[in-house]
């Protein structure tokens, strides 16, 4: 199951276990979440994942912001064999 999140963050359940990532990459939103947090910048995160463009790192605030809020939480149903 694929669940698409905004325009650049996905979870796919055939996908890093389903956690939400980068369209078209494996890079976990935390990640990136976790890199701002530590304080590097958008330069650095791009740099660290080349296949991330500047505004994808600004959906993931949103994405942060809106599970923060209560919205936006995904949640994938369990498939048989998890």
């Amino acid at each position: 199951m694929r669940i698409q999140v905004n325009d650049y963050i996905v979870a796919d359940s055939e996908i890093c276990h389903g956690k939400p990532t980068f369209k078209g990459t494996r890079v976990m939103v935390w990640q990136v979440l976790e890199m701002l947090a530590a304080g590097s910048s958008v330069k650095e995160i791009i740099e660290t994942f080349p296949g991330i463009k500047p505004e994808a790192v600004k959906a993931a605030l949103s994405y942060a912001a809106g599970l923060a809020r209560g919205r936006d939480n995904v949640v994938l149903p369990l498939t048989s064999g998890a």
